[in-house]
């Protein structure tokens, strides 16, 4: 296991999202709160070592939430420009590891990060969330691999990595990210024990 408190979250709260419209997608409500503060909230209580995200000039506030804010002026350069901008911070601090997480995904909990964090071991450790079919974020990279994150470009990110990353299965319905107001729609109209559609 990687102790919380080695770790830094980075978490990627940039990005247009076109198929979403003018509103800030992060903004929308979603069960009494911002759909972006769902994954602040479900998370805040695990220990880790420093939180940084990574706005385009979304309105959450998440300074007051423990985060240090790096601004991505582009992010229409794609996923990679937001992980790259966030590394340059994570790789200055004294940390064995980066839980890279994304401010759209309102249902992760902190019992499936936990998971995540027993399963590693040591600088070489990629650990990626799955439904079962794909792998993706959430996911923990041991030190080892931030240099390859700093060298992360357009929207593959850090995609070939997870892929090569022990993977950690849940069900489809934590591992929902939102991008269009058709999905939220279908995320506020999801029960348990109905089949999800997202």
């Amino acid at each position: 296991m990687i102790e919380p408190e080695r770790v830094a979250l980075l978490l990627l709260a940039a990005g247009h999202s076109h198929r979403f419209g003018a509103q800030d997608k992060l903004m929308a409500p979603y069960l009494g709160r911002p759909l972006g503060l769902h994954v602040v909230v479900a998370l805040e209580a695990v220990p880790f070592a420093a939180r940084v995200a990574v706005t385009d000039g979304t309105a959450l506030d998440l300074p007051s939430c423990g985060y240090t804010i790096v601004h991505n002026d582009d992010p229409a350069a794609g996923m990679g420009r937001s992980l790259r901008l966030g590394m340059e911070a994570v790789a200055a601090m004294d940390v064995d590891a980066v839980l890279i997480a994304l401010a759209d995904m309102p249902k992760v909990t902190a019992t499936h990060i936990y998971r995540l964090l027993d399963r590693a071991e040591g600088a070489d450790t990629i650990i990626a969330s799955s439904d079962g079919v794909d792998p993706r974020p959430p996911a923990l990279f041991g030190r080892d691999y931030f240099a390859t994150l700093l060298a992360s470009k357009g929207d593959m990110g850090a995609r070939e990595l997870v892929r090569r990353g022990h993977h950690i299965v849940t069900s489809p319905a934590e591992l929902a990210d939102v991008d269009t107001p058709e999905e939220l729609a279908a995320l506020i109209a999801w029960r348990p024990g109905v089949p999800d559609s997202t």
